[in-house]
């Protein structure tokens, strides 16, 4: 498997240049999955060989006009915001100086014709021309000149974006004025009309919608700068029994740190001595303080509030937590969602295509009302070129995956990329496992039958085998063993046998430990504890059969609590149309009150993983969008399967894997909340790119009519990016 990089790209200015810089870097040989973020100003690419050249890369975009800023591949700590900052200050430098020109040139030029200006104004037309040519010549070519410099760029490799629109209706506009002034006898009265205004009053407004698309990008992203703000800056190293205060990157696992009353959490670890209160809200989203003592693990970026405690260092920065929460958020929000491929096409094609529109709206002004001269047909052109944007419709998904994905992430949601949030806005049916799914998944010994043997026997056999298990009844058993004071055996040829149980050895002698079929299959016979099967079966309980050398030895129940919040959750699911199914391994009666008490009317048990992948095919096949809800522990085919499967959590003990959602809180609300947030982001996209379209299909018509003056359609180009941002922001304080 080859190396994913993610790299700022600077100088990308709409949904044209998306598609340039995707192709160029698309074109070196060994690289794909080539995806470019126009909202947050990166690109992500796998390359097949680590030893990947990105400087040749860098030198072809500069070519175009784009900084790949290669550097970040190989700092831990790159700041991009730096970057950021210093863009957003050079815009603002350029725009004061736009606008101290163009106040003075627009003003002059809309009340030049008014007879009361005219008596106080002391100069003529012809230099009153002039003077407006001295003040926009600093417009066109100091604030100016960033759209021009991109243009010829562009020009010399026979492509376009909006900087050309830009730079071809200004310099069209200063370029005609200024042939006006200087040779005055090539135009009658009324076709030697100069435009100075314009090109200054464009240049002004489209810095000025720059300035404020940026603060909105800016605002879009801004759950990542959250995120590691978070961190403290410094932390109490424990060295040699002193006290020593350090920057958190020089932190490294294993050393011991001191945490007292009101600390932010530096790094992962474990506690080794004292006991306190942890706030975790930041990273589950769960406002319950969580008491912690020796041997918990705690977390960086969490709060202590109260008690003070040494830990050992277990994971920093990246690797921590906090770390993979980052870098997951920061992945997802640099992926596309497939309603985007769309746009991209457009987008693709948009400039070339309103540069044709442009040049047959000055072609039929001349021809079809050529009474009104150059002059006319050349605002209609100038219009055209500038009204057209296709920064909105490059902002459209992006800024609103970008919110989302952040609101997701402070609510203890994690969605690994745009194509899951999508389809988790059209899930029909979810479907869930029960043991720490729907229950707590913290089962515990209810009781013990023994046959032929006793009790220390029993489960001195059964826990040695289970120390090898992952699942949770497995650490139920090892528990009740450990207060039982119980010592293991060593075991052998240790097998988990996946939707069955396990096997093992212990000296040579075979040990089974499972369901009811792993019984069958080995053709153990349970006749004599149907009974007592059923008994317990009656009351919701789970049987552990343990067979030693091939005889049933003994029968372990027992029992786990459902979570608060699964009816709540189910409730929630069918009042949104959607459906929910259990599927479960475990036997038909408890399951079947598990289903009762939670609501689900839908519900299989006594299934082996190839069965619940069996039935998620069946409900695909039946054109349902399905989610699967699941530990991922003897999951994995099942949330393969599906659509979009989600992985749950107990807190911060998740491991941020490769599900298409991860829920970090152990909550069942989390999956409502999941789908809501898709769907409300998925909304706003459409609404987003309706807008987009709109803007375009009736701004164009307007300006090649001439219902539209170019100052006006500079504004509106503008305001039409800034509009879409905006929208997205409007996530931020949705209801989920």
């Amino acid at each position: 498997m080859g190396k994913k990089f993610l790299l700022p790209v600077e100088g990308m200015t709409c949904a044209s240049c998306v598609t340039r810089v995707e192709k160029i870097i698309s074109k070196t040989q060994g690289i794909k999955n080539v995806s470019v973020n126009f909202a947050n100003e990166k690109v992500s690419f796998e390359a097949e060989n680590t030893d990947i050249d990105l400087n040749s890369i860098a030198k072809e975009l500069n070519e175009y006009g784009y900084k790949l800023k290669v550097e970040s591949a190989f700092k831990t700590n790159y700041n991009s915001s730096e970057t950021k900052d210093e863009y957003y200050h050079e815009l603002k430098k350029d725009f004061t100086i736009s606008l101290f020109f163009t106040i003075p040139v627009f003003l002059i030029s809309m009340l030049i014709d008014l007879q009361w200006f005219q008596s106080v104004w002391f100069f003529s037309i012809e230099q009153t021309q002039k003077i407006l040519f001295i003040l926009t010549t600093p417009v066109i070519f100091i604030s100016g000149r960033r759209f021009y410099s991109v243009a010829w760029n562009n020009i010399r490799h026979f492509s376009a974006e909006m900087n050309t629109l830009v730079a071809i209706g200004t310099a069209s506009a200063y370029g005609y004025s200024s042939f006006v002034i200087l040779f005055p006898e090539s135009f009658n009265h009324h076709s030697g009309h100069v435009y100075f205004e314009t090109a200054a009053v464009i240049v002004t407004l489209i810095l000025m919608g720059r300035i404020l698309e940026n603060r909105a990008k800016i605002k879009s992203s801004s759950a990542i700068q959250e995120l590691i703000k978070l961190k403290p800056s410094t932390a109490r190293l424990l060295v040699d029994g002193n006290e020593t205060e350090v920057d958190i990157k020089e932190l490294i696992t294993g050393q011991t740190v001191i945490i007292k009353p009101g600390d932010k959490i530096p790094a992962d670890g474990i506690i080794v001595i004292g006991n306190s209160t942890i706030d975790e809200s930041m990273l589950t989203g769960e406002s319950i303080p969580v008491e912690k003592s020796n041997g918990d693990k705690v977390f960086a970026a969490t709060i202590n509030l109260s008690g003070s405690f040494n830990f050992r260092i277990t994971a920093t920065e990246t690797n921590s937590v906090l770390g993979q929460i980052i870098k997951m958020v920061e992945d997802a929000q640099g992926t596309k969602a497939p309603i985007q491929k769309l746009a991209d096409k457009i987008a693709g094609i948009f400039v070339p295509i309103v540069i044709l529109i442009s040049i047959l709206t000055l072609i039929s002004w001349l021809i079809l009302f050529p009474e009104s001269g150059l002059s006319n047909a050349l605002v209609q052109f100038i219009a055209v070129l500038i009204v057209a944007c296709p920064c909105a419709l490059g902002l459209a998904t992006p800024t609103a995956i970008m919110v989302g994905t952040g609101l997701g992430a402070k609510h203890g949601i994690l969605i690994r990329d745009g194509e899951n949030l999508e389809i988790a806005s059209r899930i029909s049916r979810v479907v869930f496992d029960k043991t720490g799914t729907i229950t707590e998944g913290v089962s515990f010994v209810t009781d013990i039958k023994l046959f032929g043997v006793d009790e220390e026997f029993l489960l001195k056999i059964a826990a040695s085998v289970e120390t090898k298990s992952e699942h949770p009844i497995a650490k139920a058993i090892l528990n009740y063993a450990k207060n039982k004071n119980i010592q293991l055996s060593e075991i052998n040829n240790f097998q988990a046998l996946s939707g069955f149980g396990i096997q093992a050895t212990i000296d040579n002698n075979p040990v089974l430990i499972g369901n009811r079929k792993l019984m069958n299959e080995f053709s153990i016979d349970i006749s004599v504890a149907e009974s007592q099967i059923e008994d317990l079966e009656n009351q919701s309980k789970t049987c552990l059969f343990v067979a030693y050398n091939n005889s049933l030895t003994g029968i372990i129940a027992v029992a786990d609590k459902i979570k608060q919040t699964s009816l709540e959750a189910v409730s929630k699911l069918s009042k949104i149309g959607i459906k929910a199914t259990m599927l479960s391994g475990d036997n038909r009666k408890t399951v079947e009150k598990v289903a009762a008490e939670v609501g689900i009317k839908d519900y299989y048990s006594e299934l082996t993983p190839s069965e619940k992948l069996n039935h998620i095919k069946k409900f695909q096949s039946n054109k349902e969008i399905v989610a699967m809800v699941g530990d991922g522990i003897n999951d994995a085919p099942a949330l393969m399967q599906a659509d979009i499967g989600i992985s749950i959590g107990n807190g911060t003990d998740v491991a941020i894997e490769s599900s298409g959602i991860t829920l970090v809180k152990g909550d069942l609300l989390g999956v409502v909340k999941a789908i809501n947030l898709s769907k409300n982001t998925i909304r706003t996209i459409k609404e987003n790119l309706f807008w987009a379209f709109i803007y375009n299909i009736i701004g164009i018509p307007l300006a090649a009519f001439g219902l539209l003056n170019p100052m006006i359609a500079a504004l509106a180009m503008s305001l039409s990016s800034v509009s879409v941002v905006t929208n997205s922001l409007r996530l931020r304080k949705a209801k989920i």
